[in-house]
């Protein structure tokens, strides 16, 4: 049983003192080596010895990992584990360092995996040379299939990522369109290349004729701006905040299929919400917390003092009789989003109460 998302793996005398080494500066990977190397503290440092091969403890530990240093040689990982390989969503990130740890080389699942990540943390550790050959780290250009991760950006459209990943490793005309999300996303000290250029509008992106197209948005696209996606990624920035009230007891589907009727209307995606805000008179209740566990979403509450403080636009009297608050989804939504506008102010749905902010868009 694994206990850290990182693990390290030798076969040989050096390579176990590189492996017992690097753990030593990560306080999240497990280390795996030989029994016949056994140097006696092994069961208190809680490493974990094989007899026999690599090969055939491989794979019982290879997709329990998020990410793989090997001390061996890079030609032996390839064929070690390429029988393992299944996807690359899914692949964990392969790092291979060397036996006199003068290189560390990033082998698999580079961007998606973290491996490129990996072996900067792993030579910086070693005083070693890290060595990354994705083409968007070594261009220093976007990588498609990261873009925004390291903000909660997900995609929803990823059938895509290759060829718009191709675009833009090729320098072909680049159109990037954000309307929303965070905007610290170059992450180079030098200016954007000049094929990559940054439009106002979805209309005057495909008006530009790009080769390809990056667009960052919370809403659903219209008809009209659909073909910029022909080659083209689109991105969910996490920008959405519900604020939220109910009666005591209403379910988590009740909710849920509020949330998702009021969406459609406002023609915004789910996959861009980012927490559900609510009374602290309500952090208990079961619909709410079951709703937002079941998305992922941040799940914050708000004492009603804390709520008073915000100017809404509907106070209510009989809300304020029950909590001491003058009311509930709007000024969490208010509270959480610092938005000065809401996308809807509030609605009454059954036992639902919902309000919906945008996260404005820093500039």
């Amino acid at each position: 049983m694994t206990r850290n998302p990182y693990a390290v793996a030798a076969i040989t005398k050096h390579g176990v003192d590189i492996a017992r080494s690097l753990s030593a500066s990560f306080q999240n990977m497990d280390v795996i080596y030989p029994k016949k190397f056994e140097k006696g503290d092994e069961a208190k440092r809680g490493i974990q010895m094989y007899e026999g091969s690599i090969r055939d403890v491989l794979p019982s530990v290879f997709h329990s990992y998020k990410g793989i240093v090997m001390v061996v040689s890079i030609g032996a990982v390839v064929r070690l584990v390429a029988p393992l390989l299944k996807d690359k969503k899914t692949d964990p990130g392969v790092v291979v360092v060397d036996d006199n740890k003068e290189h560390a080389i990033s082998v698999l699942s580079g961007h998606l995996g973290g491996a490129n990540e990996l072996t900067k943390e792993v030579a910086a550790a070693l005083g070693a040379r890290p060595v990354i050959t994705t083409a968007s780290e070594v261009r220093q250009t976007i990588p498609v299939d990261l873009f925004g991760k390291r903000f909660g950006w997900v995609w929803d459209s990823p059938e895509n990522l290759v060829s718009v990943s191709a675009s833009v490793v090729n320098e072909e005309k680049i159109a990037i369109i954000q309307e929303s999300g965070e905007k610290d996303w170059w992450e180079y000290d030098r200016p954007m290349p000049e094929n990559i250029k940054m439009y106002a509008s979805i209309e005057e992106a495909i008006h530009a004729s790009p080769d390809a197209a990056l667009v960052v948005t919370h809403r659903n696209l219209t008809e009209k701006e659909a073909p910029i996606l022909e080659n083209g990624v689109l991105y969910r920035p996490k920008v959405i905040v519900l604020g939220m009230g109910c009666n005591r007891g209403t379910s988590g589907a009740e909710i849920e299929s509020v949330i998702k009727e009021t969406l459609d209307e406002l023609n915004l995606s789910i996959k861009s919400v980012k927490a559900i805000c609510t009374i602290d008179l309500k952090k208990d209740e079961e619909g709410l917390i079951e709703t937002a566990k079941k998305y992922g979403w941040e799940f914050t509450c708000y004492a009603p003092e804390t709520l008073n403080t915000v100017e809404i636009e509907e106070p209510s009297d009989t809300v304020y009789k029950y909590t001491g608050a003058y009311g509930v989804s709007e000024p969490a939504a208010r509270l959480y989003s610092g938005a000065d506008e809401l996308a809807l102010v509030k609605k009454k749905s059954g036992n639902v109460t919902i309000s919906v902010a945008v996260i404005p868009c820093e500039t």
